[in-house]
């Protein structure tokens, strides 16, 4: 089974550790797409003579950054020379820390290393223990000489991604934003499950975001840590209610099957 995330803003920054190296990343075939992204997200944000801090302002405008935030104009300046860390630690936001992959035991970090994939709008698709720096470059942007990320990597990731699932079922679990960076053909679809995270209070139901990341996290490491290998839409559903979950499947949709999660406590 292939896990899609999402990124997260929150990123921790490594203090130390090598510089970038395209060529170790997950999914090579990414290698050459994945340079020019960079080299046009460093270009934006280093000016074209090279140089740090030329026109911020343009950078974090294009970038959907606050005034206040040049600092994550300059970071993304210096990618080509920043430190590196795994992917795991240096995307921090709600769900990955709710997942909590360095916690895992041995025998689920290493399910992680081969179900989960990580969306980004930088690198397109990554495996946790990816070496990367911490950067910002949100999949909605669209960037100089490259145009709409999402677009860009939509023309490139069905391969990569057909061929990670192989002929196992894909737990879809990215956000709205990062959806348009692959969709499966009709034929892909019918292993595609698409989830989302219901709150359920005096029996009306809501989708609170910053609950719905937290337990997308929990949800995923719970997958983890048990060593079934559902084979089918209906066995993931049975595995999750297994495991605790109130989970709902709905009708085969053109993207995937719709799983509800559906919870009560925040």
């Amino acid at each position: 089974m292939l896990i899609l995330l999402p990124p997260s803003e929150g990123k921790t920054a490594p203090r130390r550790g090598k510089p970038l190296d395209l060529g170790s990343l997950a999914f090579a075939s990414l290698t050459e797409s994945r340079a020019e992204v960079l080299d046009a997200l460093v270009s934006l944000c280093a000016g074209s003579d090279g140089t740090t801090g030329t026109d911020l302002d343009k950078a974090a405008e294009v970038l959907g950054l606050g005034k206040t935030q040049a600092d994550e104009v300059l970071r993304d300046a210096e990618l080509h020379t920043a430190p590196t860390a795994r992917a795991d630690r240096v995307y921090s936001g709600v769900l990955y820390e709710a997942l909590d992959l360095p916690a895992l035991d041995t025998a689920a970090r290493r399910r992680a290393t081969t179900r989960l994939a990580i969306t980004s709008g930088l690198f397109g698709l990554l495996r946790p223990g990816d070496r990367i720096p911490a950067y910002r470059l949100s999949g909605s942007v669209s960037l100089p000489g490259i145009g709409p990320v999402a677009s860009y990597w939509s023309s490139r990731l069905d391969e990569t991604v057909r061929e990670a699932a192989g002929r196992g079922l894909v737990l879809d679990l990215r956000s709205s934003t990062y959806a348009g960076f692959w969709r499966p053909d009709p034929a892909t679809a019918r292993r595609v499950v698409t989830a989302r995270v219901l709150h359920e209070v005096n029996g009306t139901r809501k989708v609170v975001s910053h609950f719905n990341k937290a337990t997308k996290g929990r949800l995923v490491r719970s997958l983890l840590e048990d060593a079934s290998r559902p084979t089918s839409v209906k066995r993931l559903g049975e595995q999750l209610r297994d495991l605790g979950w109130t989970v709902e499947l709905g009708e085969q949709e053109r993207h995937g099957t719709r799983l509800d999660v559906v919870v009560s406590e925040l």
